[in-house]
C-alpha cells in the first residue's frame, strides 16, 4: 500500500526556536501528499507548561501550572460535516499567536522542568490520526539596569571565629569577603577579594570560594527537592598559626538560567557565592554566604556603544539595546570539571 503522508512537519518563521515574551510565534504546518487525500480537520495546539515531579510512580509527589493552552482548527470546519479533500503536493497552513507577557524561562531540572511546544495532528477521514510536536524556547529577560541600584555596588561579609580551647593555645580566624558587585550576567567574571588572619595556633587546611546553584522544586506549597551544585570553584592552600593570606580571584559565570524564573511558582533558582574555611584538626569549617543575582543583560556603562541588530524584535524592547548570550542553558559539561588551584 503506497505511503500517502510524505512529510507532516511544524515550522517556525524564527528558526533560532528562541522567543522573548510578548513576541508573535508564527510559522506553518506543512503537509507533503502522495495521494489525494480526505482529511476531517487540522488541528493545532500550543502548550507552555511546568511540571514538579518527585518520588517512584506510586508515592510520586506531583503539581504542574500551564502558562499557555492555546488551541486552533486548521483545517475543517465545525460546520461542514463532511471531509476536505487535500490534493497531492505540498500544502501549507500558517498560524500566527502573541505570546504571553510574564511567561517564565524554559528549564530541564532532574525533578522538573518548564516546557513550550506545538502539537499538531492531521485526522484523516479512515480514522488514522498523523501527530508531530516542535519545541520551542522560551526566555524571560532580567535587565540588571530595572534591578536594585545596590546590586552594581561591592558588598562585603566578615567573621571573627574562635578555634580551640583559649586557655590552652586557642584564639580567632578573622576573615573579610568580598564581591565587586552583587549582579552578573553568564560570561562574566566575579571578583572574590578575601583577607584571612589566623591568630589560632590550629592551622587551615585550605580556603575556598564556589559558585553554588540551588534550585527548589515545590508541590502544593511545600518545597519537595532541593538540588545545590557548585558551577565554579576556587581553592588557596595552607595558612598556618599566625599567619595572613590574600585572595583576588575571579569565579567565572557559566551559561545558566537567570535568577527566580520569574514567572514560575513550581521551581525557585538563586544563586550565592560560598568562601569557606577549613582548619585543619576536628573543627567545623567556616562559611560565609554571599547571595548574588544571575540576570540577562549586564550593566551598562556610559559609552557603551549599541547595536541595534542585537535585539530581535519584540515588544519587550528596552530603549537601550544589549546583546543576549545565544547559549542555552540546558547542557553542563563543566559540573564535572575539577576545582581550580588558585
Amino acid at each position: 500500500m503506497p505511503r500517502k503522508l510524505l512529510k507532516f512537519l511544524i515550522i517556525f518563521d524564527n528558526t533560532s526556536l528562541l522567543y522573548f515574551p510578548g513576541q508573535f510565534l508564527s510559522g506553518r504546518v506543512l503537509i507533503e501528499l502522495q495521494d489525494e487525500t480526505p482529511a476531517l480537520g487540522l488541528h493545532f495546539h500550543v502548550v507552555g507548561e511546568g511540571v514538579v515531579r518527585n518520588g517512584r510512580r506510586q508515592e510520586r509527589t506531583y503539581d504542574k501550572e500551564n502558562y499557555i493552552d492555546f488551541r486552533m482548527r486548521l483545517l475543517g470546519d465545525v460546520d461542514q460535516g463532511g471531509p476536505a479533500i487535500l490534493s497531492p503536493g505540498i500544502h501549507s497552513f500558517p498560524f500566527k499567536l502573541g505570546l504571553p507577557l510574564g511567561l517564565p524561562s524554559t528549564f530541564l531540572g532532574r525533578y522538573g522542568w518548564i516546557q513550550f511546544y506545538c502539537k499538531a495532528a492531521l485526522r484523516e477521514n479512515n480514522g488514522i490520526i498523523h501527530k508531530n510536536h516542535q519545541v520551542f524556547i522560551v526566555m524571560n529577560p532580567i535587565d540588571l539596569n530595572l534591578e536594585k541600584p545596590i546590586l552594581a555596588q561591592p558588598f562585603t561579609c566578615e567573621v571573627e571565629h574562635k578555634l580551640g580551647v583559649v586557655c590552652v593555645g586557642g584564639g580567632q580566624i578573622k576573615c573579610r569577603v568580598s564581591l565587586d558587585r552583587g549582579g552578573y550576567v553568564p560570561g562574566e567574571n566575579i571578583l572574590v577579594t578575601a583577607f584571612i588572619s589566623n591568630y589560632s595556633n590550629v592551622s587551615i587546611k585550605r580556603t575556598k570560594a564556589s559558585l553554588t546553584e540551588t534550585i527548589e522544586y515545590l508541590a502544593r506549597g511545600k518545597v519537595v527537592q532541593t538540588e545545590k551544585r557548585e558551577l565554579a570553584v576556587l581553592v588557596r592552600g595552607k595558612i598556618r598559626p599566625g599567619a595572613k593570606d590574600e585572595w583576588h580571584n575571579e569565579l567565572y559565570v557559566p551559561p545558566l538560567p537567570p535568577t527566580n524564573l520569574h514567572g514560575c511558582h513550581l521551581i525557585k533558582i538563586s544563586y550565592d557565592v560560598f568562601f569557606v574555611i577549613e582548619p585543619k584538626s576536628m573543627e567545623k569549617e567556616i562559611k560565609l554566604q554571599l547571595p548574588i543575582v544571575l540576570a540577562t543583560y549586564p550593566f551598562r556603562h556610559s559609552g557603551d556603544a549599541v547595536n541595534a541588530n542585537t535585539w530581535p524584535e519584540s515588544v519587550l524592547k528596552p530603549d537601550t539595546h544589549t546583546h543576549y548570550p545565544s547559549t542555552l542553558p540546558i547542557f553542563r559539561p563543566w559540573l564535572h570539571e575539577k576545582p581550580i588551584e588558585a
